[in-house]
C-alpha cells in the first residue's frame, strides 16, 4: 500500500502549482483523507481534508480561500490546488488516508501516509 504525491517544485510568490497523490496496492474510496506539511523545523500540521465522497472538506485557517482540495475515487487519486502562493507555505507536502470515511486535522487518525513532496516558493 503507497501514496505518492508528486507536483511539488519551485514557484514565485502568488502563482499556483497542483499536488497530486495516486494510490497504489489497494483502493482508498472509502477512506477521508487530507494534506499536511512540514516546514524546516517545524512540526506537521494539517492543510486540507476530505471525506470519502468529497461531502466534507476543511481548510487550514492560513490557507482558507486560497487551496481547494479534491478526489477523484475513480482514479484513487487526491489532489490540492494551490493557488496565490505565499513564502510561508514552503514546506514538504504530505498526503495520508484517515483510518475511517472522514477527515482529521490529527495525524494520529491517518494510517497511511505518502512520502512527500517539495513546495519551495521563492523570488
Amino acid at each position: 500500500v503507497q501514496l505518492q504525491a508528486s507536483g511539488g517544485g519551485l514557484v514565485q510568490p502568488g502563482r499556483s502549482l497542483r499536488l497530486s497523490c495516486a494510490a497504489s496496492g489497494r483502493r482508498f474510496w472509502n477512506n477521508g483523507m487530507g494534506w499536511f506539511r512540514q516546514a524546516s523545523g517545524m512540526e506537521r500540521e494539517f492543510v486540507s481534508g476530505i471525506s470519502w465522497n468529497s461531502g466534507s472538506t476543511g481548510y487550514a485557517d492560513s490557507v482558507k480561500g486560497r487551496f481547494t482540495i479534491s478526489r477523484d475515487n475513480a482514479q484513487n487519486t487526491l489532489y490540492l490546488q494551490m493557488n496565490s502562493l505565499k513564502f510561508e507555505d514552503t514546506a514538504v507536502y504530505y498526503c495520508a488516508a484517515a483510518r475511517g470515511s472522514l477527515f482529521s486535522k490529527q495525524p494520529r487518525d491517518y494510517t497511511v501516509w505518502g512520502h512527500g513532496t517539495l513546495v519551495t516558493v521563492s523570488s
